[in-house]
């Protein structure tokens, strides 16, 4: 892995002084073993009325049905498969960090895969909450599947999108949480060790029996490549299959096949930006600035900037080949984004996902924390926004002038909204409460190599180049947590 030294050039993925494998342990679990904080108890009050929230909702919308929303005739999608493709997309960042990275032997994901990893389970259940509301009789969800009966095999129609959502999300949630728990055996086993009475019964029955044994730590290996290479294949195929959902239909607007990576890459364009929006806040309030550096933040705005241009792209690409295939009905529809009655929303989707992001190609706006967080925000934001676009300026003006009408969200429809990412951040909240939110073993593999005070034992044998010691000198200005007296003398 990281065991032996990097280039002195490389930043540190650890910063420092005095970092020890029993320190990592410390820092990591002093969240889950001490008392809850002020701050962390004010966030979960605040997300559990979210969550509280949205059980009402929820219930309201069970108990007078459908009609409770803003829907009508011809806007028979909105608000609620906005809300699913939106957590969705924000689901896939998880699985790129620990399973793509992981593949690619990117060392900067084991400070930052094991939060993702549980952002991805959590997002998946906010995202098939409403597939569950939206069914209007949520009690015969279980007809979605397959499953065999005493008159013969009652079989779904596999020629629906609506149904290889199903399938491909059932299964992407099923992949993701093994191989997040997974990773998760060896540190439920250092809480195991460390605690007493019911807490050590409870984290050993969930530690499964690890041992530690060089043969435990083989199969630990070799189970997160094959998972790994399972969970790849999912990132590309969940929203592609959910972008079917629009492109297999003949709706104007919808009917183009740039849709699956368009969709895909605005997948992980608003998943690291929630990434960022949680670790930036959960690298402050936990104490975490040694190992969450400003090396991992500029590289998820990188891969924010990435993405958010391939989005623009996508833009353009829809705008001309509506232009060029000469369709009025398509053209329409794409000119109605700027000058219909949704124009606003246009303007958020396209300010937000491409004018935004292109502050990220100024490294003073990628290193600045309190920026990055707000860009994140905004990144998300937008992203909603182009699902919103998406969806209801495509179906309220259709073929037939007559049959035009606006959507206007109800208090039910806000409120479920709202609520979902109450349960998100009630569910995240828990999480950092009883598991360690970054992977301590994956982390400990990068002590002797690519740590600030490994990297500064090298410059004190003297055996570096000189202009390199200055080069990684002046990398480290961007560092929060680094004390750079501490290089004057070297």
């Amino acid at each position: 892995m990281a065991s032996h030294n990097e280039s002195i050039i490389r930043e540190p993925l650890i910063t420092g002084k005095d970092i020890t494998y029993a320190k990592i342990t410390d820092d990591v679990l002093r969240p889950v073993e001490n008392m809850p904080t002020k701050a962390w108890w004010i966030g979960f009050t605040v997300a559990s009325l979210g969550a509280l929230l949205w059980v009402f909702a929820v219930s309201y919308t069970f108990w007078y049905g459908i009609g409770s929303w803003g829907l009508n005739k011809t806007v028979g999608w909105a608000w609620d498969i906005t809300g699913f493709v939106w957590w969705v997309g924000i689901g896939h960042a998880g699985t790129l960090i620990s399973a793509v990275l992981l593949l690619f032997r990117q060392n900067w994901r084991n400070s930052i895969n094991r939060s993702a990893e549980a952002m991805t389970i959590f997002a998946v259940i906010c995202a098939a909450t409403y597939i569950v509301a939206h069914m209007g009789r949520p009690w015969m969800a279980i007809y979605s599947l397959p499953i065999p009966n005493q008159y013969g095999s009652l079989w779904v129609n596999f020629n629906s999108p609506l149904i290889w959502d199903v399938f491909a999300i059932s299964t992407y949630f099923s992949v993701s949480l093994v191989f997040w728990y997974c990773g998760l055996l060896p540190d439920i086993a250092s809480i195991r060790d460390r605690a007493t009475g019911l807490r050590r019964k409870i984290y050993s029955i969930c530690s499964f029996g690890w041992t530690g044994s060089v043969k435990t730590w083989q199969r630990f290996e070799t189970i997160s490549l094959i998972l790994a290479g399972i969970a790849t294949p999912l990132v590309l195929s969940v929203h592609t299959i959910v972008s079917m959902d629009f492109a297999t239909s003949l709706e104007p607007g919808w009917h183009t096949t740039i849709f699956p990576p368009y969709f895909v890459a605005g997948a992980i364009f608003s998943g690291f930006a929630m990434v960022q929006t949680l670790l930036l806040v959960t690298r402050k309030v936990l104490a975490l600035e040694n190992y969450i550096t400003m090396f991992h933040i500029e590289a998820m705005n990188k891969i924010i900037l990435v993405t958010g241009s391939i989005v623009g792209v996508a833009y353009i690409t829809e705008f001309f080949i509506a232009y060029y295939s000469g369709g009025e009905y398509e053209q329409y529809t794409f000119l109605n984004r700027f000058i219909g009655p949704y124009w606003w929303a246009g303007c958020m989707m396209y300010g937000c996902n491409v004018l935004m992001t292109q502050l990220m190609w100024f490294k003073r706006v990628r290193t600045n924390i309190q920026i990055s967080w707000a860009l994140s925000i905004v990144v998300n934001i937008g992203m909603w926004f182009e699902r919103f676009v998406i969806i209801v300026t495509s179906l309220h003006r259709d073929y037939i002038p007559s049959s035009w009408a606006m959507f206007y969200p109800t208090w039910i429809d806000v409120s479920v909204f709202i609520g979902s990412i109450g349960v998100f951040f009630t569910l995240f909240l828990l999480f950092i409460r009883v598991l360690p939110s970054v992977a301590m073993a994956e982390v400990k593999l990068l002590l002797k190599g690519s740590s600030e005070q490994a990297k500064k034992k090298l410059i004190a044998e003297g055996h570096q180049d000189p202009e390199e010691v200055e080069f990684y000198k002046e990398a480290l200005t961007k560092f929060d947590s680094v004390e750079l007296a501490d290089y004057q003398k070297a």
